[in-house]
């Protein structure tokens, strides 16, 4: 309204910040809707004649309350009236898709009080500088879009109509789209358990007119339909409720086919304080907000267990600039406040999100903040650092999950699902299979609901991707999941022997066939390796090589075959599951999926090592044996412990190295007690790489003797005959000697042999059962029973002189 109250309408550019000029009426009115076609050619508006006093003055009985009007004005000329009537009307202009060509005509809708929605066709002759005026051929064509409505909602950028019509008991909601060349047809149908008795129509959308809204509030339905990109649909509703001090409030995620209702307990307040829900759109998540008790952030994609949805209250629930409930959320992440007539932007705040994890003393809820960082904010370098650092700090707060799974999880569902379609069905988002606990506050109820009816030809976008969720409802969508179980009785069920022998080297291993699997053969397995080489090797030199250069973390580029024969399990097992269930995106591309999910799983384990190597300020001489482990290694080595434990968990494979720097790092920082302990128990596994080092850089004190003394007799077979040789002392010939012994004699079993000829030895002993040992075994040997075969050193005589010295050695006597 101007200075001489004449009322002006204009047109806002978000681009510019500027309005620009449409129309002006030399009177002021109170509009109720307008809108502007695509060209800005055309207006639209509807608007009160006159006031409810003028009314009751007896003035004016035969004039129409409400007034629209079709306005030409690009030039301004013709004024058409469309409606004169006494309920209230709205108006909207159809949008046609961005970058058509001017059209010649537009299309309007006119939402009507009395409950029905018509369309008009309106048909424009183009003059010169894209200006326009209507044809004069009489009344314009028009179609009942819908009738008996009582509940509607615009989507303005994907130029849809929801809306509600009573039908028996239950409600009953629908879509229509509209398309850019064609008209309009009915796409979805849903049945909603709302009460929808004797309300009043409820519009969304569709303008605001303050005086409307008031009066109306307490009898029509505080409902909202919201959309994400990824396929999600759902039906937000408020709920009376006839307890004090409680509010209610239904969310109907119908791509999922369930609904979950919600009671929340206020804290003590004024009665005439309590107002009703507002709802919010983020796209990922859905916003029920109460000013000045709650903020419920619920996760559209994972709705179905609380503890990734974030209840809020108190200072932690506060919007800024929004402090009443007169808000609506017209487009994604945006909230239009009624009142003030102001639109904002809105979104979550990444380092308030941060804080409230760091503080959080409830597992729901830094699970929910954990999940809400790593899928709003796609896992920037910066918030992935500070996440991975409230891990480290926090491994034993976390009763209900491991941290350190759900951040590997959840971070290779963000970084894969966005590359392909339908993938976000297959791949895990959550090392969680329920979810027990409860959410403070908040009491949950939930119901399956029948999914909806979709119909339409060669819809892309939405309605497919929608399609395509309601299509793993049926088919049972936690189980199309990938999931390791399968992987784990595959990994289990290689046999130690198998495992054994793959300490060998890759070219020389020659493995048995089990008669009793017959897909444990050489073939297979040699299979397994190939894959684990062609997937995973590269993307472990690229991922290594920051860290050689840096270097940070002195992860050992080894070729470690237990882990390599997990990849290559995994490779084989994802691959197949993907080949089920995305076969029309076709095999190369799949490998390029796995490869990238493998890649990237190894990536993150670097990642968390990375940030850990760096906030302890260790360096790559954690890797020496000649002194003891100081506070931040042990530090570290408690994270690696709880990264394998979190890996066995998920039998997820682990970088080469891993287990390496490990050990290491538990032989400068653990007593010898607890070390050979973690040892027994699994936590640490002897490589070759690390035992190596160990038996050739520590010198032989009684201390050091003691710990590779340990060590050695606990080495498995294969690697100890790889490494033993490396020890030059006494007691570790004593036991080659007594292993090579042991293993002739177990060959040997009940086969007879002759009394042996005495040779001549190598030093005479006139200790009779010695030389009758020494002889028998020179004689096992002459047979052709020799496990040592590529090991000559290692012979009867070898034994003897080993007995001799031992012998010696205990008796205090000198040896020559």
């Amino acid at each position: 309204q101007g200075n001489q109250r004449n009322t002006h309408i204009g047109l806002y550019d978000l681009q510019t910040k500027q309005n620009e000029h449409l129309y002006m009426f030399e009177k002021d009115l109170h509009i109720i809707s307008c809108s502007v076609n695509n060209e800005r050619t055309l207006l639209a508006v509807s608007f009160c004649q006159y006031t409810e006093e003028e009314r009751a003055s007896h003035l004016l009985q035969s004039v129409s309350k409400y007034l629209t009007l079709l306005i030409e004005i690009h030039p301004i000329n013709n004024v058409r009236v469309l409606k004169a009537v006494d309920s209230c009307v709205r108006v909207q202009f159809l949008y046609p898709v961005e970058g058509r060509n001017a059209s010649t005509e537009s299309r309007l809708l006119l939402i009507s009080e009395d409950k029905y929605i018509e369309q008009f066709d309106i048909h424009v002759v183009a003059e010169e500088e894209h200006k326009v005026v209507i044809q004069k051929s009489g009344q314009l064509p028009r179609t009942k879009v819908v009738d008996d409505l009582v509940w509607a909602q615009w989507d303005m950028m994907e130029q849809r109509l929801f809306y509600i019509v009573p039908k028996e008991s239950k409600s009953t909601l629908r879509c229509v789209q509209f398309y850019p060349d064609e008209n309009f047809n009915s796409i979805l149908e849903s049945h909603l358990d709302i009460a929808v008795n004797d309300t009043q129509l409820k519009l969304v959308n569709f303008g605001y007119d303050y005086y409307q809204d008031h009066d109306i509030t307490s009898k029509s339905l505080n409902l909202q339909v919201f959309t994400s990109k990824a396929g999600g649909l759902c039906v937000c509703c408020s709920l009376a409720s006839d307890i004090p001090h409680e509010v209610m409030y239904s969310m109907f995620f119908l791509h999922k086919g369930y609904n979950k209702t919600f009671t929340v307990s206020l804290e003590r307040t004024e009665s005439h304080q309590l107002k009703e829900v507002a709802f919010m759109n983020l796209d990922y998540y859905v916003a029920a907000y109460l000013p000045g008790q709650f903020l419920h952030l619920l996760n559209i994609q994972h709705p179905d267990l609380l503890c990734y949805s974030l209840f809020l209250t108190g200072e932690n629930a506060r919007i800024d600039m929004l402090q009443n409930c007169s808000i609506r959320s017209p487009l994604v992440s945006t909230v239009l406040d009624c009142k003030a007539g102001s639109l904002y932007a809105l979104s979550i705040s990444d380092s308030a999100l941060l804080q409230f994890l760091q503080k959080s003393k409830e597992d729901c809820e830094r699970l929910a903040a954990l999940h809400c960082a790593l899928l709003y904010f796609q896992h920037t370098e910066d918030l992935e650092m500070q996440i991975i650092r409230w891990i480290s700090e926090n491994l034993s707060t976390c009763h209900s999950f491991d941290p350190i799974q759900e951040f590997i999880i959840a971070s290779l569902y963000c970084r894969m699902c966005p590359e392909t379609q339908n993938l976000d069905k297959l791949l895990p988002y959550t090392s969680l299979h329920d979810w027990i606990g409860v959410v403070p506050g908040v009491i949950c109820a939930t119901d399956i609901i029948s999914l909806p009816v979709l119909e339409f030809q060669n819809s892309k976008g939405f309605w497919e991707k929608l399609n395509s969720n309601l299509e793993s409802v049926k088919y049972a969508e936690p189980q199309l999941h990938y999931h390791s179980n399968v992987l784990r009785r595959e990994w289990r069920n290689l046999s130690e022997e198998v495992i054994g022998l793959l300490l060998c080297s890759f070219g020389d291993f020659c493995l048995f066939t089990n008669q009793r699997e017959e897909r444990r053969t050489t073939a297979y397995l040699r299979n397994i390796f190939e894959n684990a080489k062609k997937y995973v090797l590269v993307s472990i030199i690229f991922t290594l090589s920051y860290f050689v250069q840096a270097r940070l973390v002195p992860l050992f580029e080894e070729e470690d075959y237990q882990q390599q024969l997990l990849m290559g399990l995994m490779v084989a097992q994802l691959k197949d599951h993907l080949m089920r269930h995305l076969q029309y995106v076709g095999k190369k591309k799949i490998d390029q999926i796995v490869l990238d999910y493998v890649a990237n799983l190894l990536h993150l384990v670097h990642r968390i090592m990375k940030e850990v190597w760096r906030r302890y300020q260790l360096h790559s001489c954690v890797f020496c044996f000649d002194e003891r482990g100081s506070a931040g290694e042990f530090a570290v080595f408690h994270i690696m412990s709880r990264i394998l434990e979190a890996a066995n968990g998920m039998c997820m494979p682990l970088p080469p190295g891993f287990h390496t720097l490990h050990l290491g790092l538990g032989v400068r920082c653990l007593p010898l007690h607890t070390l050979l302990h973690y040892i027994d128990n699994g936590v640490l596994q002897l490589t070759e790489t690390c035992v190596k080092k160990l038996l050739k850089d520590l010198d032989d004190t009684e201390q050091n003797e003691k710990l590779k003394f340990s060590i050695v007799m606990r080495l498995p077979e294969a690697l100890g005959q790889k490494v033993c040789q490396f020890w030059n002392h006494p007691i570790n010939a004593n036991l080659i000697a007594r292993k090579y012994v042991k293993l002739l004699l177990e060959k040997l079993g009940n086969r007879q042999c002759s009394r042996p000829v005495p040779e001549r030895l190598s030093v005479p002993v006139e200790f009779l059962p010695l030389n009758y040992l020494t002889n028998m075994l020179a004689e096992i040997e002459n047979q052709g029973v020799h496990p040592y075969e590529k090991q000559d050193h290692v012979n009867a005589r070898f034994v003897e002189e080993t007995a001799l010295k031992h012998t010696m050695t205990v008796l205090g006597l000198k040896y020559c």
